[in-house]
């Protein structure tokens, strides 16, 4: 037995995770990383802590895939270096196909029973592939990832997470984001080795059978270059009879950059950027009714239209998949489902100045900004509910007598209620009013109410949105 040095979650994690017991017996796995232009050190980082870190009579192969990379490195001096390594190999695109078709070339050239996906700039953990394999021995329909754990974009050190008391969820924009686990799934778990079920899953690092991940539909092959195709499979392992979970005695760290670092290439023909096109697509094919949730917010692509999805909705036919309606009910309850009884919503603009209330991309409590109006939705979009709450997605208004920040709903409906009257927006419990102040200011302001235009507020029309 291990022994506890502190008496603190982390240190009991460890513990049990190093006295879990697993089969002998377990599938072989093929780890497929695809690069483009990535760092020669981060790249040879991953894969050596995969070669160092894995029993080897479970690690069947690397498979490096080349996305059209034009770095000198990458090439030739590349293919000396790994042709040293026996256990890793090389496939090459010849031009740009972006990380979705990059993995679909990787995964069909794999001879593992099992698929892990990673990027590239990860180090993963000691015992870190174990669990993962256990879990889909135990039933080929479950996908499985590790904890992500954080390396530093500036000088690359490992930061553990000490609590994996998070897991994946979606906003109504069709956007990942991390909550903690709810109270009801940690009280299925039987212990702290158990497995978090995870609605969605970032995507970038994960294990599935290879014959389920091909049963299920791989890849949507309609999406382009990356975006959305996490929702997509996460969506659909959901709905089609799987299950996802997150593995706290796995452990990898990943890279997280402040801006992604490449360009994407451009798609002839297109008027719509490629994250866009994607998610529509994931709208239209496993959302339902509640895709009007997406678009509402997304108003600008409203009238846009993408490729075919025909072939994805008769692929949800054949595997008799669930109903969305199903996947927020049991897989992610907590989530609110917009107000369909709202008493105004859309972009909020002030006349006098042609500035809009816009979160200025902040997510979670976060002061409500100032933006020029642009009509695209997005950071622009809010919700006045009928229990008086003004809504960006899952966030409220919220004003403590000294700050106007939006944070997370509460439901109290004291520093959160909200009253449009008058073409003002009015806190009846502090008795003060939205202002915009001057016309240089970022952040919208809180004043005693007065006949000034600063004070003026106009909805979007409704109807532009049903």
């Amino acid at each position: 037995m291990c022994k506890l040095i502190h008496n603190q979650f982390a240190s009991k994690l460890n513990c049990w995770c190093k006295t879990k017991k697993y089969p002998v017996n377990l599938p072989t796995s093929t780890v497929i990383i695809c690069f483009h232009n990535e760092a020669w050190s981060t790249l040879l980082r991953t894969v050596h802590s995969v070669i160092n870190r894995t029993p080897p009579q479970l690690l069947k192969e690397i498979i490096l895939v080349d996305d059209a990379s034009e770095r000198d490195e990458l090439k030739t001096k590349l293919d000396d270096y790994v042709a040293k390594l026996g256990v890793v190999r090389i496939i090459r695109l010849p031009e740009r196909q972006g990380l979705i078709r990059a993995r679909l070339k990787g995964a069909s050239e794999a001879k593992g029973q099992v698929l892990t996906f990673l990027d590239a700039h990860c180090e993963c953990s000691k015992g870190w592939l174990v669990p993962l394999l256990a879990k889909i021995a135990e039933n080929r329909s479950n996908v499985v990832m590790p904890v992500i754990d954080e390396i530093s974009d500036q000088n690359f050190y490992y930061h553990a997470v000490p609590e994996p008391f998070h897991r994946g969820i979606f906003r109504w924009r069709l956007e990942f984001g991390w909550k903690p686990v709810p109270q009801y799934e940690m009280e299925r778990r039987k212990d702290g080795t158990d497995g978090i079920r995870t609605p969605v899953m970032a995507g970038g690092l994960f294990s599935i059978d290879k014959s389920y991940f091909e049963e299920i539909g791989t890849y949507d092959t309609g999406m382009d270059i990356w975006g959305g195709e996490n929702l997509e499979i996460s969506f659909r392992v959901w709905m089609c009879g799987g299950t996802i979970e997150m593995l706290p005695c796995s452990r990898v760290g990943h890279v997280f950059r402040p801006r992604f670092p490449y360009s994407f290439p451009a798609r002839p023909g297109g008027d719509l950027d490629v994250v866009s096109r994607n998610l529509m697509r994931v709208a239209d094919v496993w959302m339902d009714e509640y895709s009007k949730h997406f678009y509402n917010i997304r108003f600008d692509l409203k009238r846009k239209k993408h490729d075919d999805v025909s072939e994805r909705l008769a692929l949800r036919k054949t595997l008799k998949c669930k109903s969305f309606k199903w996947y927020l009910e049991n897989i992610i309850p907590e989530l609110e489902v917009p107000d369909t009884n709202f008493v105004a919503a859309g972009q909020i603009r002030n006349p006098s100045s042609d500035k809009c209330l816009d979160t200025l991309g902040k997510k979670d409590d976060a002061p409500l900004g100032l933006y020029q109006c642009h009509g695209q939705g997005g950071n622009q979009y809010f919700v006045l509910t009928s229990k008086g709450e003004l809504k960006s997605e899952d966030n409220c208004l919220d004003y403590n007598g000294y700050d106007l920040y939006l944070r997370e709903c509460d439901g109290l409906q004291q520093n959160q209620k909200w009253v449009y009257k008058n073409s003002k927006l009015y806190h009846p419990r502090r008795d003060v009013c939205i202002d915009r102040g001057s016309q240089n200011t970022e952040h919208a302001k809180v004043r005693a109410c007065d006949g000034r235009l600063a004070q003026v507020w106009e909805f979007s029309k409704t109807e532009d949105m049903d």
